[in-house]
């Protein structure tokens, strides 16, 4: 049986240990990618069909998905989308390895938002670059944009006003989002919309595309998915509140989006290691 490992890290990740899981109903091809990823160093996951592959997919979250298209139970399109839907998979590198060469079939694939598309016949090694190139350029887009927007205050935020003084987030607060014009519609609604309850499909529809090619391009262009940021959005809005107003942390909580104060202060701490509350308490006591 297969040991799988931690999930590592996208700063010290090492190529040759990520986890690939492979979704294949033909047994002795699926063996084949196994051993060969095993042999240089991967950790394959093997799943014989798309309901199990998806299971696995949640529970392990893998570096790399390769998978099928015909197969029982939940074919490879159908495995995809799914994956694409869900915050956590969304953004996962996904390969289709099949024997379907047609023009409209890898159309579909991309659409839906495949990463890559090998039809078989193929030479091992074509698969063994296919996982590398898709692992690496996962951990540069990460880190990239990590780096490039991280949560640096800017200097409209560190202007403190009053706390009688109706705050107005737009200036206070500045979103600092990917320079991709291609995404300019997507971000524009995240910007316009952020303080209420918003949805992918909302986004989606908004920007003109589908939810699942929508996942596939934001983050293609960005390493994170449109969920992600929304709620970078939302928690940078809420570090101004909480430094240069008195508003509670419910009354926070309300106007950047959040119908309960209990799921805000759950993904602050989740995106601050803190509470709001002794996040604020601490930004005090360093201002003293």
């Amino acid at each position: 049986m297969t040991t799988i490992p931690a999930k590592i890290s996208a700063s010290s990740k090492s190529v040759s240990s990520a986890k690939v899981l492979i979704v294949e109903d033909e047994y002795h091809a699926r063996q084949l990618f196994v051993n060969s990823l095993e042999a240089e160093g991967f950790c394959p996951i093997e799943a014989e069909n798309g309901v199990i592959g998806l299971e696995l997919a949640r529970k392990y979250l893998p570096e790399v998905i390769i998978c099928d298209i015909i197969m029982p139970e939940l074919d490879g399109y159908g495995v995809l989308n799914s994956l694409r839907e869900c915050p956590e998979t969304a953004i996962i590198p996904f390969i289709f390895v099949t024997g379907k060469w047609e023009k409209d079939n890898i159309r579909q694939a991309m659409v839906l938002g495949a990463d890559d598309y090998i039809t078989k016949p193929f030479k091992i090694q074509d698969l063994i670059e296919a996982v590398v190139s898709q692992i690496k350029k996962r951990s540069i887009l990460e880190e990239g944009y990590a780096l490039k927007f991280s949560n640096t205050p800017t200097s409209s935020e560190s202007q403190k006003v009053e706390d009688s003084e109706e705050v107005n987030l737009e200036e206070t607060t500045a979103f600092n989002c990917p320079f991709e014009e291609s995404l300019n519609k997507v971000f524009n609604f995240i910007e316009a919309n952020y303080w209420r309850s918003i949805t992918l499909a909302e986004v989606a529809e908004y920007a003109g595309y589908s939810p699942a090619y929508l996942t596939s391009q934001v983050g293609s262009l960005t390493g994170k998915t449109v969920n992600r940021w929304i709620i970078e959005r939302r928690m940078k809005a809420a570090r101004s509140l909480l430094q240069e107003t008195s508003y509670t942390v419910e009354q926070i909580a309300r106007r950047i989006g959040y119908q309960s104060s209990c799921h805000f202060s759950r993904q602050f701490r989740k995106h601050h290691g803190v509470a709001p509350q002794i996040w604020r308490n601490q930004q005090t006591n360093s201002d003293q």
